[in-house]
């Protein structure tokens, strides 16, 4: 404004460019900053965790730092940016705050560093190599319904109905005799030593074998609410295995569609439940349709004769054309055979409309999509099939209820 001049207008230009590079030269070099990280790896879906970045200054200046920390947005960290001042050969911490909201596997895709000048005017970033990793897990809502069906468990091992001798028992006990019992239950070896009548009591065979088969084809996809469908069957198979667990039986888990590229094979019956939920908590749909065929040879290679066999899946009419039908029908004839599917609670309300044309056409539509629901589990009962249909706030207490039947009606 004083001198319009253009020589002054470069001299006013180098004069900034020099103070700005000195305040750059004076801040800290943040390649030197030592960074570790302390976050845990694992974390409920729906919980918070809290984890820490420790950031070290081993030179002989003090830093002005800031600091971005770049993870997903579906892994719920609290703040990506940070500042912190950090003197000279001393650490200090960043607090952080994880809430995910979504299953599976999150990351960190990079952690940038940035020091300030003294004067404010000019920063120096660099990436540090520092991945963090977070897993969601499953966050099992229907543990609260294990109890009930512990108890109802324990009940049916009690029921002396169950104490004799047949298919899919095993002995318990000895006891005197009491009239009404069978004679051809009396240990005549235990009687001769006691020089009392001793019948051998019986209880339902334990160590049985579950395989449970999750669909994970793009029908899993399907929202329900607030869930996926494959939600909602990842947490059927968890209390059914929790359940399983409790009735001393043994329980193995496949996830297929095109390949069956999960497995929870051969895990102890305190080690399956925790197993199964860190292997499915990054499993998602894959956008193609099962291959049943595929899934049957794989059942057969796992699954010895007589074995427990769970097929979670949407009972709809388009199974008819992948050929789940025909695979049923020959797993029954080899396992007791469950069918479970989660239902569409959003059908029920559709066909319930009566407003308007236009509500009760979606109420038609509703009512032929839940016809052919029904014939198709009609379809699969008829070929051997116990078909367990419920929407996802009923499916694991359904499908539990399924296998407490079973083993009330001593067929497992």
């Amino acid at each position: 404004m004083l001198w319009p001049h253009w020589w002054v207008l470069l001299i006013l230009v180098a004069l900034w460019a020099l103070v700005v590079l000195a305040d750059a030269l004076r801040a800290t070099d943040p390649r030197r900053i030592r960074v570790q990280r302390q976050a845990p790896t694992q974390v409920r879906l729906g919980n918070t965790v809290g984890g820490r970045l420790l950031l070290t200054n081993p030179t002989s200046r003090a830093a002005a730092l800031e600091v971005r920390d770049a993870w997903n947005p579906t892994a719920g960290l609290e703040s990506q940016r940070s500042s912190l001042d950090v003197p000279a050969q001393e650490r200090r911490a960043v607090p952080q705050s994880f809430t995910p909201t979504r299953r599976g596997e999150h990351r960190s895709r990079a952690l940038l560093i940035s020091s300030r000048g003294p004067l404010g005017l000019a920063r120096r970033t660099t990436t540090v190599d520092a991945p963090g990793r977070l897993l969601a897990l499953h966050p099992f809502g229907s543990r609260r319904h294990l109890p009930s069906r512990v108890q109802r468990l324990r009940e049916i091992e009690g029921l002396a109905a169950i104490h004799q001798r047949g298919q899919g028992t095993e002995f318990d006990s000895l006891r005197d005799f009491v009239d009404g019992d069978d004679v051809r239950s009396i240990d005549w070896r235990a009687t001769a030593r006691r020089r009392s009548v001793v019948v051998r009591t019986w209880r339902p065979e334990r160590d049985r074998h579950v395989l449970i088969v999750v669909d994970t084809s793009r029908t899993s996809a399907g929202r329900l609410g607030e869930s996926t469908r494959l939600d909602a069957a990842f947490d059927s198979a968890l209390l059914l295995t929790a359940l399983a667990g409790q009735a001393g039986d043994r329980v193995d888990l496949i996830c297929v569609d095109r390949i069956p590229h999960l497995s929870v094979l051969g895990s102890t019956r305190t080690k399956v439940l925790h197993d199964m939920v860190t292997a499915t908590a990054a499993v998602e749909p894959a956008l193609v349709e099962t291959d049943w065929e595929l899934a049957a040879s794989t059942i057969s290679q796992r699954a010895r004769r007589g074995a427990l066999v769970v097929l979670i899946t949407p009972v709809e009419a388009s199974v008819i054309h992948t050929g789940l039908l025909p695979v049923a029908a020959r797993l029954a004839k080899d396992h007791p055979l469950v069918v479970a599917s989660v239902a569409d609670p959003a059908l029920e309300q559709l066909a319930a409309g009566r407003g308007d044309l236009e509500t009760v056409y979606r109420a038609a539509a509703a009512e032929q999509a839940r016809s052919e629901q029904a014939g198709v589990s009609h379809a699969l009962e008829r070929v051997g099939a116990h078909v367990v249909d419920a929407p996802p706030d009923r499916a694991p207490q359904a499908l539990a209820d399924a296998y407490l039947a079973l083993k009330a009606a001593g067929k497992l």
